[in-house]
């Protein structure tokens, strides 16, 4: 019952126009918006109404929300579900936005018991609690320079699209359509890929080898999954021509293809 009054809902919020101004805000700060096809520009706007209306954020630091803010982040959030049959990241409930780079605490227990304790820097953050932390000037950044494959909105919910299974692994749910057989397939198969990328990044990060994909995604499989989701949205020609399958499994995942989408970025 609460499914079916939560879609009659969501029918409503993508029935009503588009608004005029948050299209120039896509126009004005997300490029990428532009490179779409038509479908799937339409299907993106239904996805930010949505996101909108469900989802709260929250201004820190001293921060004062406006909606290029939250257009913005919905916008990039909801990339990531562009033609996937999933929920619209259900265990999330808050946005929270920092004007910049923000501390927080960080907790290191060592082998022999040891409790450390400090203060790390960062650009954002993706809570299984139900929440994700960003730093305002890396959103505008991110999502104005699309080629240079770096964008924290995208690799925070990333993360929460890892973290759906209640685990931070780097294997996301994979949907199919297919038997149990074909189901258990398609997940040998990301783990082959996406395991024998990831221990190759380590190696040319330890040697510190030039890679298309930045080296922080040598630091732990779901570092490495969200850091090769920036990669394909952004850098598509460079990881299809240095990393076909890894590729070819997040067209997968994703159900978009980069490469076809017009002016994509040359190697």
């Amino acid at each position: 019952m609460l499914s079916f009054f939560k879609e009659r809902r969501r029918r409503k919020l993508i029935s009503q126009p588009f608004p005029e101004i948050w299209r120039q805000i896509l126009q004005k700060r997300f490029p990428l918006f532009q490179r779409l096809p038509e479908s799937d520009r339409q299907e993106l706007e239904g996805h930010i109404q949505i996101f909108l209306a469900e989802k709260t954020f929250e201004g820190c630091g001293g921060l004062t929300l406006t909606d290029d803010m939250r257009v913005s982040v919905a916008a990039q959030a909801c990339l990531l579900l562009l033609g996937r049959e999933t929920e619209c990241y259900p265990e999330l409930q808050s946005i929270l936005i920092y004007p910049s780079t923000y501390s927080a605490k960080t907790t290191e227990h060592s082998q022999s018991g040891i409790v450390t304790e400090s203060q790390s820097h960062r650009l954002g953050e993706s809570w299984q609690g139900g929440a994700v932390v960003l730093a305002w000037d890396s959103i505008a950044g991110g999502a104005i320079n699309i080629s240079d494959g770096q964008n924290v909105v995208l690799h925070e919910f990333a993360h929460q699209l890892d973290q759906q299974d209640g685990r931070a692994d780097g294997t996301p749910l994979l949907h199919s359509d297919g038997s149990l057989h074909e189901r258990r397939n398609r997940y040998l198969a990301w783990t082959k890929v996406l395991g024998r990328e990831y221990v190759e990044l380590q190696g040319k990060a330890r040697k510190n080898q030039k890679t298309v994909m930045d080296h922080y995604g040598a630091t732990h499989p779901a570092e490495f999954f969200a850091v090769a989701t920036e990669c394909f949205f952004e850098k598509p020609r460079q990881m299809n021509a240095k990393h076909p399958d890894l590729y070819e499994e997040l067209k997968k995942f994703y159900r978009q293809d980069p490469l076809t989408w017009p002016a994509a970025e040359r190697v």
